[in-house]
């Protein structure tokens, strides 16, 4: 069952992405199913959201924006200065309509890989994750960030975003509200952690 889906997925996944966008989604599957393994989370679920997670990445910004119209999701001044962003919540869309997909979280991990959100759930955080650290990224700490990430989920996610809104704001583009709001939540939910251990 799960071959034929990835099969499914597969295919449709090299015709609407580029040689070097497809290889990229393949090591972040590849991330997603090494951290769901760490973390007691389902594999196959965790990498259909991982083979998934760009499915709208190649579209065209006026495409994004005007299917985020079709589909009801709200373009705050964030998204239209930046419609790129909207690829995460536009491919939860489309791979719902695509492939019938219905699981909640599945959805939420692929819609929330771009900016994040507070309250993520493991499934979210290891997408997110894993597309930060599949095997093609490279970038200043990207490794220390992979050992990070094995180590702790949540202290990863505090990094990852710590990297995010740094490089945002170093090509001084606006930081969308729901990245501060997941950092913010993660710093919340380590004090309440160390609070309890005291």
């Amino acid at each position: 069952m799960w071959t034929e889906q990835r099969e499914r997925y597969i295919a449709s996944l090299r015709q609407r992405l580029s040689d070097a966008r497809f290889a990229h989604t393949l090591g972040v599957e590849q991330a997603a199913v090494d951290l769901a393994a760490r973390n007691g989370v389902d594999m196959h679920r965790t990498a259909t959201a991982a083979l998934l997670h760009d499915y709208a990445k190649e579209l065209p910004k006026a495409e994004l924006l005007a299917l985020a119209e079709r589909f009801g999701i709200a373009v705050d001044p964030v998204y239209q200065a930046s419609p790129g962003l909207l690829h995460g919540p536009v491919a939860a869309r489309l791979v719902q309509q695509d492939f019938g997909i219905s699981d909640a979280e599945v959805l939420a991990a692929i819609c929330n890989h771009t900016v994040g959100r507070a309250g993520m759930t493991t499934m979210e955080k290891i997408v997110y994750l894993a597309d930060m650290i599949e095997p093609m990224r490279d970038f200043p700490g990207v490794e220390a960030l992979r050992v990070l990430v094995r180590q702790n989920l949540d202290a990863g996610m505090l990094a990852a975003l710590e990297q995010t809104v740094r490089y945002t704001m170093h090509r001084r583009l606006a930081v969308h509200p729901q990245s501060v709001e997941a950092y913010n939540d993660l710093l919340k939910i380590g004090k309440e952690k160390n609070h309890e251990t005291i």
